[in-house]
C-alpha cells in the first residue's frame, strides 16, 4: 500500500512529550492511547485508511513503523483498492486480510493472491516496486497493512524478496490466535524478519479474558479491530485504536468486556534504536537519501525495476484514473530531521 499523505514527514519529526500513561492494575504495564487519522487513499471514491503508525506521538513500536487498519470497505461504493505501480525503500511490508482478496504482483517477479488469514511479506531492501488491486469479486474490503523498518546492516544489501505464510489457529480458553510473525502462545512464523518481532491476530469472545505470556524485551501495541469494551492491563482500548505498553512485561492482560467477539492485532517488538526519516513510501536515514529515492523512482531507475502483468480497474496496465504507475509527490521544502522514539517505559513496580 502506498502512503497518499503530501505531507507524511511531519509524523516523524514533530517535537514534543507523549500522552498521559495510565496504569488500573496494581503491578501492570502503564498504557498509552495511540488514536487513528484518517487517510484517503486518492480519487474521488477514495477508500479511507485509519492510521495509527506513524503518529506526532509515536513514530515506532519495535521496527513496525506503519500501521494502516481498512474496512469493512463496501468496493461497489468506494472502488476498492486500486494501487498502481509504486516503490518502497529500507523496509518490509506485511498484508493481513480480514475480509476481501487483493491481486499482489511486484518488481521481483512475484505475484500473489492475498487472502484472510494467510500473510504476504514483501522485502523492499534496496528498492522494490509492486502493485495492489482488490478482486473484482470482492463485495467488502478488510485488514491491515503494516510496514517494517530495516535494520542499518541489511537495508542496502537485501534484495527483492517475498514470502507467504498460512498460520494455524492457536486455541485458547475463551479464544483464538493467528501468529504471523514471531512466536506467541507455543506458535512460531518461519518467516524471514531482521529485528526481534511479533504480529498477531486474536480473537476474544465476549467477557472472555486472557493473561498473554509476552518477551519482557519488546515493546507492544494492541490495534482493536472489532470490540468496543476492549481492555488492555485494565485500560480501555477504543475500537480502531492502539494501545501502547513498553518494554518489561512478562504477561499482558486483554479483556473483552462486550457482548460481542472481539478482533485485535498484537504487534510488537524490542525496541529499534535507529534513527529514521521516513517520507512517502521510502524508509531512509537522510533528507540526501529520501530526494535520491524519489529522484530514480521519477526517472524509471534501475533501483525499483518493474511491474509486469498489472492490471487496475482501468484495465492492462492503467488504474481507475489511468496511471500506469504512481508518481512520487513534491518535497517538502524544510529539511528532514531523523526521528526515533523516545526510551520505551517500562511497567511499574506493584
Amino acid at each position: 500500500m502506498t502512503n497518499p499523505e503530501a505531507r507524511p514527514a511531519p509524523h516523524l519529526c514533530t517535537e514534543g512529550g507523549l500522552p498521559g500513561l495510565r496504569a488500573e492494575r496494581e503491578g501492570g504495564a502503564p498504557v498509552e492511547i495511540v488514536g487513528a487519522r484518517a487517510v484517503p487513499l486518492g480519487g474521488p471514491r477514495a477508500m479511507n485508511v485509519r492510521r495509527t503508525l506513524p503518529q506526532r506521538q509515536r513514530s515506532l513500536i519495535g521496527a513496525w513503523c506503519f500501521v494502516d487498519h481498512y474496512g469493512p470497505d463496501d468496493v461497489a461504493a468506494t472502488g476498492g483498492m486500486d494501487m498502481a505501480p509504486h516503490p518502497h525503500t529500507g523496509l518490509q511490508t506485511v498484508s493481513w486480510l480480514f475480509e476481501g482478496a487483493i491481486a499482489h504482483i511486484d518488481s521481483g517477479g512475484n505475484s500473489a493472491d492475498v487472502l484472510p488469514g494467510e500473510m504476504n511479506l514483501m522485502t523492499a531492501g534496496a528498492g522494490i516496486c509492486h502493485s495492489e488491486t482488490s478482486d473484482p469479486a470482492t463485495g467488502r474490503l478488510h485488514g491491515v497493512q503494516l510496514w517494517l523498518a530495516l535494520p542499518e546492516e541489511v537495508r542496502h544489501s537485501l534484495g527483492r524478496g517475498f514470502e507467504r505464510f498460512v498460520p494455524e489457529p492457536v486455541e485458547f480458553a475463551g479464544g483464538s490466535a493467528l501468529v504471523f510473525l514471531g512466536s506467541l502462545l507455543g506458535s512460531r512464523s518461519p518467516v524471514t524478519t531482521y529485528t526481534p518481532l511479533v504480529g498477531a491476530e486474536l480473537r476474544l469472545s465476549p467477557g472472555a479474558e486472557i493473561d498473554l505470556e509476552v518477551d519482557p524485551g519488546f515493546e507492544h501495541g494492541l490495534l482493536v479491530d472489532t470490540g468496543e469494551s476492549v481492555t488492555l492491563e485494565g485500560v480501555h482500548v477504543p475500537k480502531d485504536a492502539m494501545g501502547y505498553t513498553g518494554v518489561g512485561s512478562e504477561t499482558l492482560r486483554i479483556a473483552n468486556g462486550g457482548g460481542e467477539p472481539a478482533r485485535l492485532v498484537l504487534l510488537g517488538g524490542a525496541p529499534f534504536g535507529e534513527e529514521v526519516v521516513m517520507w512517502w513510501n521510502f524508509l531512509g536515514r537522510s533528507t540526501e537519501e529520501i530526494r535520491q529515492y524519489r529522484e530514480e523512482w521519477e526517472n524509471h531507475g534501475e533501483r525499483f525495476g518493474r511491474v509486469d502483468g498489472y492490471v487496475g480497474h482501468g484495465g492492462p496496465g492503467r488504474n481507475r484514473d489511468g496511471m500506469a504507475r504512481i508518481p512520487a509527490p513534491e518535497l517538502p521544502q524544510v529539511r528532514m530531521r531523523p526521528r526515533k522514539n523516545p526510551p520505551p517505559h517500562a511497567r511499574f513496580d506493584g
